[in-house]
């Protein structure tokens, strides 16, 4: 593993899950740990960056050397990453509700006699890495992560196109031993240049090391194109 130093970079990163508030009581989440931004995190303050973590609703420790912005809602986290530009890089980690509640009760909901149901109005939340790689401070890599339980490779591809991204990060999830809130993990990478690099399995911290080589190389080579 070659330890390219990231001396001096701009490095935002977003992890873990995000919330989206029902009432007081309940809400709509999602089972990630935040444990691979964090290692991201963490790995590139190690190698000299400036790292500023945009972090979910985790209990996680905030690694040495990164400040930490904490956030529960998609639309805090949107609004968190916004504010933390520019930068010469984004990882979107964060695995961010793609719909909330249109309006959160101020009281809690109770059940009333002979209620079998329960609607809810969701409404779409703003697309962090989609406005991030359209910002006109654009980061020089946009990284995007892909957590999908079946036809991992198209819907990864089509995430990275669609997007603009420079390199999105795939796995599959809901197996044991790898995903969410497991300490290991297996990444596929597919690049903007039509590389593909596949990481691990192995520990979620080895695997930030092997990508953030990867966004190294890919600062090298200049901004992304796309067909």
């Amino acid at each position: 593993m070659n330890i390219a130093s990231l001396a001096g970079l701009r490095i935002v990163v977003s992890a873990g899950p995000t919330f989206e508030d029902i009432d007081p009581v309940r809400f709509i989440g999602n089972r990630s740990s935040g444990k691979m931004g964090f290692a991201v995190a963490a790995a590139a303050a190690q190698r000299g960056a400036r790292v500023a973590l945009v972090a979910g609703p985790v209990s996680l420790p905030t690694p040495a050397g990164v400040e930490r912005i904490n956030v529960r809602s998609a639309a805090q986290m949107h609004g968190a990453v916004m504010a933390a530009l520019p930068a010469d890089v984004y990882v979107g980690a964060a695995a961010v509700a793609d719909f909330a509640p249109a309006h959160a009760v101020a009281s809690k909901i109770k059940k009333q006699a002979g209620q079998d149901s329960l609607t809810l109005t969701l409404v779409r939340t703003r697309d962090i890495l989609a406005d991030v790689a359209d910002h006109a401070q654009r980061p020089r890599v946009v990284v995007g992560f892909a957590a999908e339980t079946d036809h991992v490779e198209a819907y990864a591809r089509g995430k990275l196109e669609k997007k603009r991204l420079d390199l999105i990060a795939a796995n599959r999830v809901g197996e044991s031993g790898s995903g969410f809130e497991s300490d290991d993990n297996a990444l596929t990478v597919y690049a903007v240049d039509g590389s593909v690099h596949a990481l691990g399995p192995a520990a979620k911290t080895q695997l930030a090391d092997e990508l953030l080589d990867l966004i190294a190389a890919r600062l090298n080579q200049g901004p992304a194109t796309t067909a």
